[in-house]
């Protein structure tokens, strides 16, 4: 079984590997040559990586129509008090534009510090641990422990910044640092892979709702409540299949549940999934109500 579904793994990859397979962020990432603009693009366009694809490209679009030809050198230029204005009324649900200010602001930071995003997250790799949960921790406390007062003023007890920086210690799944990671380090079609410094091999799959329903599916997971030890299982199943490279699925994952395609715990089943054969969907079924039921036995 497990031969045959990598084979069938592989395929619904290489059917998602090429750069307008599906409508993603990364499209928008991919416009960009220079490293250094790549790396602080992505990094923005994956933070505001939540809620529908439409309103996440319009956002990110509108970040980068401030930020200019340039959003590297854009960002570390950058001051709050002076360019503060230029994000009037850019919200993103719930994140508002102080905390955006706040995000491009902790970025000129770690450039500064240590001349790229890279450069600050290798600050707390570890080469020998078994993946980035103790490098996840490390970036956000560090990054948290950077001036906020800058964008704030007075700093809110839980400024709105702390959502783009979440932490696999606090149980958090980190889908959208672990969605940074994956555009950084690995190399394909769709994924850029500037980062040399990061393997592969340690990279922990983004974990949203799609990503939770096919890896629930297939039985990549034991648990049902999503956060960072159904992120680690699931990528642990899959570094059986792979373990160079066990989160080069998840784009064909998450895009295959963005396309109605799974049918975990749904009527249709595995009727429109591409791999049937290999999945496993429990269907739901209806409840019967009470009422129906008593009718049923009154008949009897």
């Amino acid at each position: 079984m497990a031969g045959l579904m990598k084979v069938e793994l592989d395929r619904l990859y290489d059917s998602f590997n090429s750069e307008n397979s599906a409508t993603d962020p990364i499209q928008i990432v991919r416009r960009y040559t220079r490293p250094d603009d790549v790396e602080v693009v992505a990094f923005c366009a994956a933070s505001l990586a939540f809620g529908r694809v439409a309103s996440v490209l319009q956002s990110i679009e509108r970040l980068l129509a401030i930020m200019g030809e340039r959003p590297a050198e854009y960002v570390r230029r950058f001051e709050p008090a002076r360019d503060a204005p230029a994000f009037d009324g850019l919200v993103h649900r719930w994140t508002r534009e102080r905390d955006l200010i706040a995000l491009v602001w902790v970025i000129r930071q770690m450039l500064q510090r240590s001349q790229s995003i890279e450069g600050f997250f290798l600050e707390g790799y570890d080469q020998s641990a078994l993946d980035l949960s103790g490098a996840l921790d490390s970036f956000s406390a560090r990054a948290m422990a950077l001036d906020l007062k800058a964008a704030y003023g007075k700093v809110p007890k839980r400024p709105g910044v702390c959502y783009f920086f979440p932490s696999p210690s606090k149980g958090s799944a980190c889908k959208r640092l672990n969605l940074f990671l994956r555009w950084m380090v690995r190399r394909d079609a769709l994924d850029l892979g500037i980062w040399t410094r990061v393997s592969a091999s340690k990279l922990v799959v983004p974990l949203d709702t799609h990503v939770i329903r096919v890896g629930r599916c297939l039985r990549l997971t034991r648990y049902t409540s999503p956060g960072w030890k159904m992120a680690r299982d699931i990528t642990a199943s899959l570094a059986r299949i792979d373990p160079a490279d066990p989160v080069r699925y998840d784009f064909s994952f998450c895009h295959l549940g963005m396309m109605n395609a799974c049918g975990f715990s749904r009527a249709q089943a595995d009727a429109q999934c591409p791999l049937r054969g290999v999945c496993r969907p429990r269907v739901r079924t209806r409840r019967r109500s009470r009422r129906s039921s008593a009718r049923r036995k009154s008949a009897r």
